[in-house]
């Protein structure tokens, strides 16, 4: 038994094995300790994020490169073995290689980044993560009414911005237009409640419009877009029952429910 153990303990392959589980445990224990230390130094939700998101990919490039290093002498004959198995791989994981790609797309595609408001796979809400597989939503809507959380936590795999539409809030130009509805009699003095509806709109929605006057121009500068009006205003359709009165505004899309 102890002549087991002592070719075991001398075995290349053993020493190897061993010694590529400790570098990369070193190496995540110092991925950790850097996100900690670092994080305490950003103030900023966003910039601690990127941070953080930083040194874990820079330590999975480490502990990829040190393993390989590692067995730098088994990979040349390991070359066919891998090419045959990478062909079966590719089919059996097929919708993670898809979820990979979204990711590579989302890293230089510019489809959304954390702290935007997205519509993807169908679920709508703000991204809080993106991960090589999946993204992270806080998700807003179902239950309850209007654009605030409904405390779920949503994982959307990546594969689904390389095949559905993508909808994002708040990217080039994060503001929305709005509209609300008010059916007054025909008997209504038509001008005055017009100016009434008018008034109200803009003494709520305050400095939007001249807030999202520039975005909306740096907008018509980078897409083939009509410069469109941005102030608020009030339109007027009658049927047989009504005359009602729409207010379009434009408004941040964080405060829609509120405005």
């Amino acid at each position: 038994m102890s002549d087991r153990l002592q070719q075991l303990l001398f075995d290349p392959a053993v020493g190897q094995l061993v010694t590529a589980v400790l570098a990369v445990v070193v190496v995540f224990a110092v991925v950790k300790l850097l996100q900690r230390s670092l994080g305490h130094r950003f103030s900023d939700p966003d910039t601690r994020y990127r941070i953080r998101k930083l040194v874990t990919f820079i330590g999975y490039l480490v502990a990829v490169f040190v393993v390989a290093n590692v067995y730098s002498d088994r990979l040349s004959g390991l070359t066919v073995t891998f090419g045959v198995a990478g062909t079966g791989m590719a089919f059996a994981l097929e919708e993670v290689l898809a979820s990979i790609a979204g990711w590579i797309a989302l890293s230089f595609g510019g489809f959304y980044r954390t702290g935007q408001r997205v519509q993807v796979g169908g679920i709508k809400g703000d991204v809080i993560d993106i991960g090589v597989l999946r993204t992270y939503l806080m998700e807003v809507g179902q239950w309850v009414d209007g654009d605030l959380y409904n405390g779920r936590i949503v994982r959307v795999a990546n594969s689904f911005v390389l095949k559905e539409p993508v909808f994002n809030y708040s990217a080039d130009f994060p503001f929305l237009w709005d509209e609300l509805r008010l059916p007054l009699a025909y008997t209504s003095d038509r001008e005055q409640a017009r100016a009434i509806i008018l008034s109200c709109v803009q003494e709520v929605i305050g400095d939007y419009p001249a807030e999202s006057r520039a975005a909306w121009k740096s907008m018509v500068g980078k897409y083939r877009l009509e410069d469109a009006t941005v102030d608020p205003m009030v339109t007027l359709i009658g049927d047989e029952n009504w005359l009602t009165f729409t207010a379009r505004y434009i408004v941040d899309y964080r405060r829609r429910r509120f405005t």
